[in-house]
C-alpha cells in the first residue's frame, strides 16, 4: 500500500469518527426539575420516604444509538429531606451519610444496553465512599423543544433497590421484639430534566 494510499484511508477513517462522535448532544441536568426519591423500611411495620434535591450532571445522548449514551450525575449529601429536622440531622450525621467526611453521592455509566424490550443502564454507584457496580432499568424520554426558551429538553427516570449495609452504612438499634428500627433495602427512584447545552 502506497504512502499516499494510507494517509487517504487514515484521514477517511479519521473524518469518520469525529462525524460518528459528533452525533451525541450533551444535556445537562436542571436541578429545579430533578429528584432522587428513597424510601425505607422503619421499626418493620412501616416507611420513610424522603427526597435528594440538590442533583447536577450530564448526558451525552445519541437518540439514533442509545447505546453510546453516558450519563454522569453528583448529588450532594446534605440535601437529604424527609420533612422532620431532626431525623434529617441524624442522616447526615456519622451514623448514617457522614456528609461531612463523604459530601457527594455519585454515579457514573458504564455501559447502556437493551435489555427485555427496554434500556438498562450499568455503571459505578458512590456512596459514603464506597464504590458498587449497579445495574437498573432507565427510562429516556425525548428530546422535546422547551415551550419556554426553545431549548432542547430530555426526561430520565427510573428505578433501583441497594443494600445500605454494602455501602458501609450500617446504623441500626434492634427493638425488643427482635426487629430493627432501620431496613437495610433502600428503594430508590428518581426523576431528571435535562436541557441539550
Amino acid at each position: 500500500m502506497s504512502k499516499v494510499l494510507r494517509q487517504f484511508l487514515f484521514l477517511g477513517i479519521g473524518l469518520l469518527w469525529a462525524a460518528r462522535v459528533g452525533f451525541a448532544d450533551v444535556y445537562t441536568i436542571d436541578p429545579a426539575h430533578s429528584s432522587v426519591n428513597f424510601g425505607i423500611a422503619h421499626m418493620m411495620i412501616s416507611e420513610v420516604q424522603g427526597t435528594l434535591t440538590d442533583v447536577a450532571g450530564t448526558v451525552e445522548l445519541d437518540k439514533e444509538n442509545l447505546a453510546d449514551t453516558k450519563i454522569d450525575v453528583t448529588i450532594q449529601a446534605k440535601s437529604i429531606n424527609t420533612h422532620v429536622e431532626a431525623r434529617d440531622n441524624h442522616l447526615r450525621s456519622a451514623d448514617f451519610l457522614d456528609v461531612e467526611q463523604f459530601p457527594t453521592i455519585t454515579f457514573k455509566s458504564t455501559m447502556v444496553k437493551e435489555q427485555d424490550g427496554g434500556w438498562v443502564v450499568v455503571g459505578d454507584l458512590t456512596l459514603h465512599g464506597i464504590t458498587k457496580r449497579t445495574s437498573f432499568p432507565i427510562k429516556i424520554s425525548g428530546p422535546i423543544t422547551h415551550p419556554m426558551d426553545g431549548t432542547m429538553v430530555i426526561g430520565l427516570s427510573g428505578n433501583l433497590t441497594i443494600d445500605r449495609q454494602e455501602f458501609g452504612v450500617t446504623w441500626n438499634k434492634q427493638m425488643d421484639n427482635g426487629g430493627w428500627v432501620v431496613g437495610s433495602e433502600v428503594k430508590i427512584s428518581f426523576h431528571a430534566e435535562a436541557k441539550k447545552s
